[in-house]
C-alpha cells in the first residue's frame, strides 16, 4: 500500500477536493446542501482533515487536550494545573475544554483534537458506566489511536481489556469509608450523606463508602438520610435546606464534594446552626471555615500522572490502569457526640 496523503472525501460528496477544503476551514461560503453532504462523507470515511492537523503543527510546539465538565470547582482547577504544569515541562502546549455536561461539545472538542494530532485527550470525572458510554468512549479511543493520539480517563469508568487507553483513579470508595468511619468514631449515629446522582460512578464510589464503613460496625443508615443531586455548590445548599425544613434527624453530614460542602456550610450558617457545635460536617473541601475534616486527593499529581503517562506510551499500546491512594485530613469541624 502507498504511504502517501489520504485523499479528501469529494469524490463520495461528488464535489472538488478544494469545495472540502473550504467546508473544513470553515472560513468560505458554501450551500447548506454541499455543507451537509461533505461532512456526511467526512464522518462515513473517518477523515481527519490535514489543514486542521497543519494548521497546529506549523506552530511548532506538540499539544494535549484536557477536557471536564466544569473547570470553576477547586478539585478539578487543582488537576488542570498539574496537567498544565507538567505538559509544559515536557515542552507541550495544553488546550482546556468545559463542556458543562453538553455530549456534544465534548465529541467536537475531541475530534478537533484528533484532526489536529493532539498527543493525548485527557477525559476528566465520573460517568454512567452504561453500555453506550463504553460503545462511545471505545469508538473514541480507537479513533484516536488511528490518528496517532492517546486517549486518558480520569475517574471515568475503564472501557474494558484490549482498548487503547489509559486509566487513572484514584480510591473513592476508600476515602469515604476512611472519612465516615472517623465521623462514627466521634460517637455520631445519624449522618447525613449528601451525594451525587445515582448513576454516577464518583458518586456510586463515595457512597458505598459511607454505607460501608456504617455496616463494618453493625449500623444500617436510614434510607432517609442519603440524598442525592448533583456535585455542585447549589446542589450542596439546596440538599442541606431539604434536610432541615423536613426534620430529619442528623448530628453530622458527609457532603461527596468540596463545592458541595461549601453548600451545605451555607445552608446551616443560614439556618442559625453551630458548626461544629450543633452539627458536624466533613467532606472533600480544602479552604473553606471551619476547616472541614476531610478526604484528601491529589489532584495535582492526578494531572501531573495522566500527562507522563499517556506520552510515555504509544497511542495503540494495551489499556493501562493506575489507582491513586486517599487520606484523611482531621481537622476541627467534627466534634465528638457529647464532647
Amino acid at each position: 500500500m502507498g504511504t502517501g496523503p489520504r485523499p479528501l472525501p469529494g469524490a463520495r460528496a461528488g464535489v472538488s477536493a478544494s469545495t472540502v477544503s473550504r467546508v473544513l476551514s470553515g472560513v468560505y461560503p458554501v450551500s447548506a446542501a454541499t455543507r451537509s453532504r461533505v461532512m456526511r462523507a467526512v464522518r462515513e470515511m473517518d477523515y481527519v482533515a490535514d489543514a486542521r492537523a497543519k494548521a497546529v503543527a506549523g506552530v511548532g510546539t506538540p499539544t494535549l487536550a484536557f477536557v471536564l465538565e466544569d473547570i470553576t470547582g477547586p478539585s478539578f482547577a487543582h488537576m488542570a494545573r498539574g496537567v498544565e504544569r507538567e505538559a509544559a515541562r515536557l515542552g507541550h502546549l495544553c488546550l482546556v475544554c468545559s463542556t458543562d455536561g453538553d455530549l456534544r461539545q465534548e465529541l467536537d472538542f475531541i475530534e478537533t483534537m484528533r484532526a489536529q494530532r493532539a498527543a493525548a485527550v485527557i477525559l476528566v470525572g465520573g460517568a454512567a458506566d452504561t453500555p453506550e458510554y463504553r460503545e462511545r468512549t471505545r469508538r473514541i479511543a480507537d479513533s484516536l489511536a488511528s490518528a496517532g493520539s492517546r486517549l486518558v480517563l480520569c475517574g471515568r469508568p475503564p472501557l474494558g481489556p484490549g482498548a487503547p487507553v489509559t486509566v487513572i483513579e484514584y480510591d473513592n470508595e476508600g476515602g469515604a469509608y476512611a472519612l465516615v468511619a472517623r465521623v462514627l468514631a466521634q460517637g455520631h449515629r445519624r449522618v447525613l450523606f449528601l451525594g451525587g446522582k445515582p448513576d454516577h460512578t464518583t458518586a456510586q464510589g463515595r457512597e458505598r463508602g459511607y454505607l460501608g464503613a456504617h455496616r463494618a460496625r453493625g449500623l444500617e443508615p436510614e434510607p432517609d438520610l442519603l440524598l442525592h443531586g448533583d456535585f455542585t455548590r447549589d446542589s450542596g445548599h439546596r440538599l442541606m435546606r431539604r434536610a432541615l425544613e423536613r426534620g430529619l434527624d442528623f448530628t453530622a453530614v458527609v457532603a461527596a464534594t468540596d463545592m458541595v460542602a461549601a453548600g451545605a456550610l451555607t445552608a446551616l450558617h443560614e439556618a442559625g446552626l453551630d458548626v461544629p457545635g450543633d452539627v458536624s460536617p466533613a467532606g472533600y473541601a480544602r479552604d473553606l471555615r471551619p476547616a472541614l475534616t476531610t478526604v484528601h486527593v491529589p489532584y495535582e499529581e492526578l494531572g501531573r500522572l495522566a500527562v507522563r503517562t499517556a506520552l510515555g506510551h504509544s497511542a495503540d499500546s494495551p489499556g493501562e490502569h493506575l489507582l491513586l491512594g486517599t487520606h484523611v485530613v482531621v481537622r476541627n469541624s467534627v466534634a465528638a457526640v457529647g464532647g
